[in-house]
């Protein structure tokens, strides 16, 4: 005894117009078809739910009993499709986003803020925090993907490249290295070199000097300073306490702290960024168009 939802739907219409040609045309079939739904219904329940009458119809006890059940069954069916198809037409929804500290405060904004104007029903929430715990985010499921750089060794997740990106150095305006047409790691190595705690440094260093000649290794490029986040970095290089490196995207937060930023070569150095993701988890219809939509803002920046 499985009654379909098209016989319920036929049902339900006919006992609110109480009439066979009304609820037809409320359906968009004949009344042919309405009285053969009805008919599969009856069949199907093995009893009467409707008596019919050349004027009007009445529900049978049994078809009053049904009434508000299938009427309640199909109210909560319509509001469940129309609840999916606002978050399929992106008029719901919530994105979760786990991403760097400085990354937070200077690309996102911006992507967020040209989003919600595409997009202006879409909630979108910004967890900023530390490089490392962007993966811890992501893996308990309180950020829907995380923004970060390549780590060692790869993390369990699902990684779409997002950009990669030159690393930069960054000193205060009226630097001595001002006056040079170009700035090297050697550069680096002559002064103060403030950098940031953990896999950041390890990695930039050991790709540095696997990259110098052997004269530059006697003098190597090491930290004087080292900080958790690149805005400490930052503030420190603009009070004049040293230089620091980052990469191009931090250029906005550079000039407001007064830094002047510049390529930097011998080596020419590059990070990878990717948004990361639970993998075997499908992402909700807002979360994957906003990254489909970071994508599109980045790929400019790099051409």
């Amino acid at each position: 005894m499985n009654p379909t939802l098209r016989q319920m739907r036929a049902f339900v219409a006919l006992a609110k117009t109480g009439n066979f040609t009304l609820a037809a045309q409320s359906m968009h079939v004949t009344q042919s078809a309405l009285s053969g739904l009805i008919k599969e219904l009856e069949q199907t329940l093995e009893a009467k739910v409707v008596d019919r009458s050349t004027r009007r119809i009445v529900l049978t006890d049994i078809g009053r009993e049904l009434y508000p059940l299938f009427s309640q069954m199909i109210d909560d069916l319509d509001g469940a499709l129309a609840n999916v198809a606002d978050h399929t037409r992106l008029k719901k929804g919530i994105v979760r986003i786990a991403a760097p500290q400085l990354l937070s405060c200077t690309l996102l904004p911006g992507v967020i803020a040209a989003y919600r104007q595409a997009w202006p029903d879409i909630e979108v929430h910004l967890g900023d925090t530390g490089v490392e715990s962007v993966i811890a985010r992501v893996l308990s499921g309180e950020a829907d993907f995380g923004i970060g750089p390549e780590r060692e060794p790869a993390p369990p997740l699902d990684a779409r490249l997002l950009f990669e990106m030159p690393f930069a150095l960054v000193y205060p305006k009226g630097h001595a290295l001002d006056g040079q047409q170009r700035v090297t790691w050697k550069d680096v190595a002559r002064y103060p070199f403030i950098s940031l705690q953990g896999q950041f440094t390890e990695r930039l260093l050991g790709e540095v000097h696997a990259s110098l000649d052997i004269s530059l290794r006697e003098v190597p490029v090491k930290p004087a300073k080292e900080v958790t986040f690149m805005t400490t970095a930052l503030a420190m290089a603009s009070a004049g306490l040293g230089i620091t490196v980052c990469l191009p995207y931090a250029e906005p937060l550079a000039k407001l702290y007064g830094l002047v930023m510049r390529p930097l070569e011998e080596p020419v150095l590059s990070r990878r960024f990717f948004v990361y993701t639970r993998p075997g988890r499908s992402l909700s219809p807002a979360a994957e168009s906003f990254i489909q939509f970071l994508h599109g803002f980045v790929e400019p920046t790099q051409r």
